[in-house]
């Protein structure tokens, strides 16, 4: 019998952050199913123990910290072993009018879709946290490059990391280690009620695009999957556009 699996994350341990909730859960759910040993991260606690409870497989690890905060990233990264795969998936959306934006909403913004992700990473590599051949993913959007009125923000957060990702990809790739972005459009999470959209507002947009649906979690994992993997072993520096064909 063939057992050849390219896309297997057996023996393979993976952090993802932002678990607790919508695509990190996904993520993390079927990166489970496909072998690894994950380690989630989130800020609430019974969220992350609800995720837990969904993976399969054990040695599992949950390590709830804000992602935001030095000391708890310092403390965090300490208490992890060596890692195969990173899932940067922490992440809020805001919709605010150019116009309206107080310096207080763009400092939150950035500080949670840009500055954290960015600090995580850099304290890992300085941990030497990361081994050779290892794969890091950034959960982007679609959004930095498809204007939307009152995205501003979000939109330049989301372009701010694919940015810093495609120069982490040079900087890493002496060490083989690959460096890749998922940019989903609409997908089904909290996420998207932003901004007092409805869910019959949803419905309806949803029919614009040629596969007829939003995105759903498992479709943002899968995609995961195959870059954790070593099926995209000549992958690095990439930008996936993950749409449904919108």
């Amino acid at each position: 019998m063939n057992t050849f699996n390219p896309f297997t994350l057996e023996g393979k341990t993976i952090l993802v952050t932002g678990a607790s909730s919508g695509i990190g859960r996904g993520i993390a759910i079927t990166c489970s199913k496909m072998g690894a040993s994950v380690i989630i991260n989130g800020r609430n606690e019974q969220r992350l123990a609800e995720t837990l409870q969904e993976m399969k497989g054990e040695g599992h690890l949950s390590l709830a910290a804000d992602l935001s905060r030095t000391e708890a990233v310092t403390s965090m990264v300490n208490q992890l072993p060596k890692l195969d795969g990173i899932v940067h998936c922490a992440g809020i959306g805001q919709m605010i009018l150019c116009r309206q934006l107080q310096e207080s909403d763009l400092d939150d913004m950035m500080d949670v879709n840009f500055k954290s992700p960015v600090m995580l990473q850099t304290k890992l590599l300085k941990q030497k946290k990361i081994n050779k051949g290892a794969s890091i993913v950034f959960i982007a959007s679609i959004a930095n490059d498809s204007p939307r009125i009152g995205n501003a923000m979000y939109s330049a957060s989301k372009g701010a990391i694919i940015s810093y990702a495609n120069c982490l990809a040079l900087e890493l790739a002496p060490r083989l280690i690959r460096v890749n972005c998922i940019l989903p459009a609409m997908i089904w999470t909290d996420l998207i009620y932003k901004g007092g959209i409805t869910e019959e507002d949803l419905k309806e947009d949803e029919k614009k695009y040629p596969l007829k649906r939003y995105g759903k979690p498992e479709d943002v994992a899968n995609l995961s999957v195959y870059l954790l993997s070593d099926a995209s072993a000549w992958m690095t520096g990439s930008s996936i556009k993950l749409t449904g064909g919108i």
